[in-house]
């Protein structure tokens, strides 16, 4: 039975036309859902296949210049008779630039609990008055945590630098402690590149998937129509 050369007045229907059509719709529901199982089951393969070979060509690309460079640093170091040790080397010319380098998280063992304890106990201590909120607040501040929970390792100078302003020996301890903690780790390597117009102007080369847009002429709009219910 076609449902959709029947009337609209289901009342016209008798009990078991209706339950055949209800039959209908149902099974057209169910084969449509088979059907778009079908389509990302064949998708899915595609679209990684696309993405692995992407991934494998970005990898020998970013791999090749790391080459490139490193024969130049290695005559650097030569010429100039001094092997520098930096995160990062940047390489210039006038229609562009690169640089080189590798990114550091912060890291610590797990003695930094101990640290942050003795210098919390020394900020447990002070008078709250006027005289020492302000001191107290930024001590703190120094301390907090980010969303990991972990420590920042650019707040461990902020603390030394307190030690030369307090003379307080707990405070002190606690500080170097947290210090002798910090155990920074070297992530990834990473490559960015730049084009330089003549006015000077630097547009950088997308080299991700986030980063890159999508071809001329396409357009990804699915999310500007709304879903049929």
């Amino acid at each position: 039975m076609n449902t959709e050369t029947l009337p609209k007045d289901i009342t016209k229907y008798s009990a078991k036309e209706l339950k055949a059509a209800l039959a209908e719709i149902e099974a057209k529901k169910e084969k449509d859902r088979e059907a778009y199982k079908d389509l990302v089951e064949q998708a899915v393969p595609k679209a990684i296949f696309t993405l692995c070979a992407a991934s494998e060509m970005i990898s020998n690309a970013k791999t090749q210049a790391f080459q490139f460079f490193e024969n130049i640093l290695k005559l650097k170091a030569d010429v100039y008779g001094i092997k520098e040790k930096q995160q990062s080397h940047t390489f210039s010319t006038k229609g562009g630039e690169i640089t080189i380098g590798y990114r550091v998280t912060d890291g610590w063992d797990d003695t930094v609990s101990a640290g942050i304890a003795k210098v919390e106990k020394y900020i447990s201590s002070l008078a709250k008055d006027e005289s020492t909120s302000a001191l107290v607040d930024i001590i703190f501040n120094l301390l907090k945590k980010d969303a990991k929970g972990n420590l920042k390792g650019s707040r461990v100078l902020e603390l030394q630098k307190l030690t030369k302003k307090i003379d307080d020996e707990d405070f002190t301890d606690g500080v170097s402690i947290i210090s002798e903690a910090y155990k920074p780790i070297r992530s990834v390597w990473y490559i960015e590149a730049n084009l330089i117009d003549e006015d000077g102007t630097r547009t950088p080369i997308p080299l991700s998937a986030s980063a890159v847009d999508f071809s001329q002429g396409y357009k990804f709009d699915f999310n500007s129509e709304p879903v049929k219910s």
